[in-house]
This record gives structure tokens, sequence and C-alpha cells, in this order.
């Protein structure tokens, strides 16, 4: 199981106060500014991570229960899914309290623009918009799936839902939320993922876009497995 907590924030504090330097510290040499200037971006890099990973995480996180989604922007049955079944599980799930949801990218090598599908979402994260970006690009997949450059559509779909756009680009052509892109992939694998849709439910591992009344039952029957 693939779990997501804020321990990694928390870590990342801690490392920003060790790095401060103490009262009284010596002058440091130019041989001291560049390792702190290392440290400073590796620093800054791991909190940019930080915050595009969790502006992909929604709902109440005293929820008794994750289920994590783990998609291809490009993949026409993880647009099948968010079409049909994911608007009515965030209103009777999430929004109610019961789940705490998250979004873990797994893009297909067959796919050509799923990585940079993804980079545009997370980016869009860093500016607290991941999951409008997340609708836009299955909204739009059909204009953009295909394209031999899609950040013309990804543009188009950002700036119409407030996102700044040339910022987004700039964060992906920096490569700057790569990383998480890649470890999503390799986490997923981890657990055995091997298609798109796969969701992650408690313990439990569902393959395929299930419609939302198939999803409900095994929502609640893990639920009331859990008890009050």
């Amino acid at each position: 199981m693939i779990h997501f907590r804020s321990t990694g924030l928390i870590a990342l504090c801690a490392t920003a106060l060790a790095c401060a330097p103490s009262e009284g510290a010596r002058v440091a040499s130019d041989a001291d500014s560049s390792a702190t200037t290392a440290a400073d971006t590796a620093l800054d890099d791991s909190l940019t991570l930080a915050r595009a990973d969790s502006a992909r995480i929604k709902g109440d996180a005293n929820a008794p229960l994750w289920i994590v989604e783990i998609s291809d922007f490009q993949c026409p049955y993880c647009k099948q899914w968010h079409d049909s079944t994911y608007r009515p599980l965030m209103r009777e799930y999430v929004e109610s309290g019961k789940i705490r949801f998250a979004y873990l990218n797994f893009p297909l090598p067959n796919h050509a623009n799923a990585v940079p599908a993804a980079e545009a979402a997370m980016c869009a994260g860093l500016q607290g918009k991941f999951w409008e970006m997340h609708d836009a690009l299955f909204q739009g997949q059909a204009q953009w799936s295909s394209s031999a450059n899609p950040w013309p559509v990804f543009t188009q779909l950002a700036t119409a839902r407030g996102i700044d756009a040339a910022v987004m680009r700039a964060c992906a052509d920096a490569d700057s939320v790569l990383p998480l892109v890649q470890a999503d992939a390799s986490r997923a694998m981890e657990v055995g993922v091997k298609s798109t849709p796969t969701f992650l439910v408690g313990s439990m591992m569902l393959e395929g876009a299930y419609p939302f009344d198939a999803m409900k039952q095994v929502v609640d029957s893990v639920l009331a497995a859990r008890g009050p």
C-alpha cells in the first residue's frame, strides 16, 4: 500500500532548521558557501516536490479510508472513469469526509504526451490548481493526446481555468516536478500496478474503469469492515 503522510514536510522543516547558521558562527569560506548553496538548492527542490505532492491530495485528513487513483492523463479508459465515476465519488465520499483521495501518475510508455501532461498537472499544483488542470486534461484529452506538441493546448486549458500558463510551462521546462512523476510510476510498479486506471482502496487493488455503482459497493464494504 502506498501511504501519503505529512512526515516528509516535517522532516524538511527539521532540515531547514538544522541548516540555519548558529549565532556566532565563523565567516563562511568559498567552499562553505558552495556547500550551503547546494544544500539550499536541494532543500528548495525538496520543498517544491513536497508542495506538488500535497496538491494532488483532497479530502479530510481524518477520513477513515484512502483511495489512490493510479492513472495516465492520455489513457482513454482513465478519461472514461473520470467522466463517469470521479464526480459522484467526490460528492458522496470525499465531500462528506468519508475518504481521502490522491492521484498518482503512471504515464504509459506508449502514450507520448502522458509525461508532459503529468508535468503540466503537477506544475499547476504548485499554483494550488492541480485538480483544475487534472479535470481540464481529461476533458480536453482529444485535443492534445495525438498532438506533436501538446503545450499550446495545455496553455489554453490552463488559462481558461485561472492557471498562470507561463509559470506552469517554466516549471515543466525546468523538470521541476519530473522526479515526482517518475517516483510515482516507480511506487506504482512496486505494488504491482500494470495498467491504468488502477485504484488502491485501503489495502484492496481495483483494476479498470469501474462504474460508480460498482465502485460504491467496494468502498461501502471496506468502510463497513472498518466499523464506526
